[in-house]
């Protein structure tokens, strides 16, 4: 069973069990693995340890039985284990910002959150701790033809905003035009939610058409990830597996505009794997690493 499987049966078994006392021994022994070991590996994975991950299925678990049970809010409690009714409202309000009986009198509604997926990438132990594989790497200069745009973050539609403008090169496209794409990321200005992003492939191609430009990425010096799955749904896991690995390697990031680099094989199959580029100083690399 590799990693994957591990974690992903681990969280299987953690929302079957909710109504259960539940511990990293508990779990780590479901898992026939140590529990040192499993929580290295799921904080690994799930970018937080097990026992806030517990808890949030639980008070997950709890807006259903608030919506539709009528079961008092304590045995509500209760049945999932806390430890008393007011540690359940206090974990409730510090999740959801309302308290449960705000819920329960209609106040708001909190859809509930599936069980989430386990981002597949490739992980190593580093200074005696797991962190997602990488390889410190030169990123070659490359002169990329394609579409520019911009996104802000902090808003809702940033991502289908992405992949809409990713389409419309990908319609400018013949099927001539073979090899890889690359998606680069940069800053707008600091501390902004908004980024630039230039979806573009190096076939030196021209499209007379708004937005459409020619653009030299300079070499930069990159910490390199392996990812399957769409960038975009496995943000938050990116900045959790890049600040792990800055903590964990002793490295500093770069003061370059570019935020980081997506790179695929196929410009034809986006839903493949693909690296991540992420600059970095060049620093000297400690002999562990």
């Amino acid at each position: 069973m590799n990693h994957y499987e591990v974690v992903e049966n681990a969280l299987i078994h953690i929302e079957n069990h909710l109504d259960q006392p539940l511990s990293l021994e508990s779990v780590a022994n479901a898992s026939n693995m140590s529990k040192f070991y499993f929580h290295r590996l799921f904080s690994a994975m799930m970018g937080c340890s097990l026992n806030p991950y517990i808890l949030s299925r639980r008070l997950n678990a709890s807006l259903e039985l608030i919506r539709t049970d009528r079961l008092p809010l304590t045995d509500i409690a209760y049945r999932l284990n806390f430890g008393t009714p007011s540690s359940f409202t206090r974990a409730f309000k510090r999740q959801y910002g309302i308290a449960p009986s705000s819920l329960r009198a209609g106040h708001l509604s909190i859809a509930q959150s599936p069980v989430p997926a386990v981002v597949k990438r490739p992980i190593k132990n580093i200074n005696g701790d797991i962190v997602t594989d990488f390889t410190l790497t030169e990123f070659e200069p490359v002169r990329l033809s394609g579409i520019a745009f911009e996104v802000d973050l902090a808003t809702d539609d940033y991502k289908s905003k992405i992949r809409a403008h990713s389409n419309m090169l990908l319609n400018e496209l013949d099927a001539t035009v073979n090899g890889p794409c690359y998606v680069v990321y940069s800053n707008c200005q600091p501390d902004s939610t908004c980024f630039k992003v230039l979806f573009g492939v190096p076939s030196g191609i021209q499209i007379e058409k708004p937005f459409y430009f020619t653009v030299d990425v300079p070499q930069l010096f990159c910490a390199k990830f392996k990812y399957s799955g769409d960038l975009l749904d496995i943000g938050d896991v990116l900045a959790t597996d890049y600040a792990r690995f800055l903590k964990v390697s002793r490295q500093e990031t770069d003061d370059s505009h570019i935020e980081l680099i997506q790179f695929f094989d196929d410009v034809h199959n986006l839903d493949s794997a693909y690296h991540i580029y992420a600059p970095i100083k060049k620093l000297p690399i400690d002999s562990d690493c």
